[in-house]
């Protein structure tokens, strides 16, 4: 049996939420076609001499080339038939030394602003691209799954664990943390009492500064301290 990372990675442009793909190369003198092949999460077996976060890390360097990105394991996946499509085994016959392994799955959700990261294909990725969370394709082997759970934690998790400024720029707006909650959340927020929450949290910064290069008034902007933040 092998064990796999798999990671969830998703990124907010100001307006929506994204979900980072890639779609599985083909060996050029391989059977399989660009349309035959399925999106997927960015995955790979665990080296033997590893860890599942130094993997995860590694997984999603080589596959995106993107690097110190905030990951976090949430869940296992193991069921016997995760890789049940013929299009799946296929590919595996195609890169996999042992293609017939059982494969458990150790999968990790991440977060990254938009602004700071932009993806690119390596290793076996023959494309990468983010997808809107509202309308994404069908995904290969049981990535549906790991999707839909590495979503719901992250609603459940994104306030209580801080972790939603690490899907906005360094500095930011009360609008575009607001509207950061309303789409990972799903839902209207009241503005008057979103604000008045926040400005009651330390680590919610005020800065001396205001954005630039906008046609609305510009709205102050702040930051997150990590070191103000309560246990």
């Amino acid at each position: 049996m092998d064990v796999s990372v798999d990671c969830a990675l998703f990124g907010f442009d100001g307006e929506s939420l994204k979900l980072l793909l890639i779609r599985q190369r083909t060996e050029s003198s391989g059977e399989l076609t660009e349309a035959a092949l399925q999106m997927a999460l960015p995955g790979n077996l665990v080296k033997e001499d590893e860890s599942l976060d130094a993997a995860a890390k590694r997984v999603l360097s080589e596959l995106t080339q993107l690097d110190d990105v905030f990951l976090k394991q949430f869940h296992a996946f193991g069921h016997p038939d995760r890789v049940s499509d013929l299009k799946d085994q296929q590919w595996l016959r195609t890169f996999r030394e042992e293609p017939q392994n059982r494969v458990m799955t150790v999968a990790y959700y991440g977060l990254v602003s938009l602004h700071d990261h932009t993806p690119s294909p390596a290793s076996f990725a023959g494309d990468v691209h983010w997808s809107d969370v509202r309308d994404l394709p069908n995904l290969a082997f049981d990535h549906d799954d790991i999707a839909s759970l590495a979503l719901a934690t992250l609603r459940t998790e994104l306030e209580s664990k801080h972790i939603s400024f690490e899907l906005l720029p360094e500095k930011f707006t009360l609008r575009q943390l607001q509207s950061l909650h309303e789409v990972v959340l799903d839902k209207k927020l009241d503005k008057r009492n979103f604000r008045k929450n926040i400005k009651k949290l330390n680590h919610v910064v005020p800065l001396n500064e205001k954005e630039e290069g906008v046609l609305h008034k510009p709205a102050q902007l702040f930051t997150y301290d990590s070191s103000l933040t309560q246990p």
